[in-house]
Order: structure tokens, then C-alpha cells, then sequence
């Protein structure tokens, strides 16, 4: 799928990936928050407990570049290449933390990161150099990581772990 250009299409592609996201976290209780799918080791509570903090690093890494703080992209410590090493942690607390609590989180995370975006235009979100810590990427292609894209393959790693599971 192609990446978003303009708020309006972030914005649809925003609601149409949560919307079958949270069609498919229907299906999933306490019990089965606990599955994995057959080639990975994330449990369905870890992969939602990492989607809700990458959209709280985005907000961390845009809060930090407009106070001119220095902005750590991926994390402090951290290149893309040792991303494994970074969300080992996340997806553990994500397994000790109530099915409840965590889908509360994702959705108030969802919720920001949705307003966010909306309250911005596509000059802000679109337009290239707007932020220096987003470098080649534009703030709207950050919030899509974040958001939509996370939410598609969240949703065809939780379905492929509730499949296996039948």
C-alpha cells in the first residue's frame, strides 16, 4: 500500500487500519492475548503493547525536536539496526500486563495520535525539511509508522496467531 501524501489520505488510511485492527481484537481475551503465531515468539499482548509505545515515542521524538531538545531516532542508544534489542523489553512487559489494560492504552494512544495528526495541515505533516530529526522522512511518514502501518501488521501477526491457534 502506498504511503499517504496528504493529511486526508493519512487520515483515512488511519481509520480504515485501526478499524480492522480493533475488528480483529474483538476476538481476542486474556486467554488468547497470550498466543503466538507459528514462526515468532511475540505474543498478541506484546505486539500490542509495542504498537502503543512507538506511538508514544513519536510524540517523544516531535515533543523533544519543537522544545530543541536532541531527538534520539530510533532510542537513545540506539541505531534501526538494534531494534531487537530495544523492544525485547517492551513486548515482556506487554506480556505481564492485564489483556484490559493494555487494549486501554492502545486505544488512548490511538486516540492522541489521531488528534495529533488531525490538528495538523499538510503543509506541517507533508512538506519536506519541516523538522530536522525527521531527515529524508516527513512527519506525516512518521506518524504513519506509527500508526497505520504498525496497525497492518499488528493485525496480520494477531490474525495468523489466532488462526494457528484453531
Amino acid at each position: 500500500m502506498p504511503a499517504a501524501t496528504n493529511k486526508t489520505e493519512l487520515l483515512d488510511a488511519f481509520d480504515r487500519e485501526r478499524a480492522k485492527l480493533r475488528k480483529t481484537l474483538v476476538e481476542v481475551d486474556e486467554q488468547s492475548s497470550t498466543l503466538s503465531a507459528p514462526d515468532d515468539a511475540a505474543t498478541i499482548k506484546g505486539v500490542v503493547a509495542h504498537r502503543t509505545h512507538w506511538m508514544g515515542m513519536f510524540h517523544r521524538w516531535y515533543e523533544d525536536g519543537v522544545a530543541g531538545r536532541e531527538v534520539f531516532v530510533p532510542a537513545k542508544g540506539y541505531k534501526w539496526n538494534q531494534l531487537k534489542a530495544y523492544n525485547a523489553p517492551v513486548y515482556a512487559k506487554g506480556d505481564e500486563t492485564p489483556w484490559p489494560e493494555l487494549l486501554s492504552a492502545f486505544d488512548a494512544a490511538c486516540d492522541r495520535l489521531r488528534e495529533f495528526i488531525a490538528a495538523r495541515d499538510d503543509q506541517e505533516l507533508y512538506a519536506n525539511g519541516v523538522y530536522a530529526w525527521t531527515g529524508k522522512w516527513t512527519l506525516g511518514r512518521y506518524a504513519e509508522a506509527s500508526g497505520p502501518s504498525h496497525f497492518r501488521s499488528a493485525n496480520s501477526y494477531i490474525r495468523k496467531a489466532l488462526k494457528a491457534a484453531r
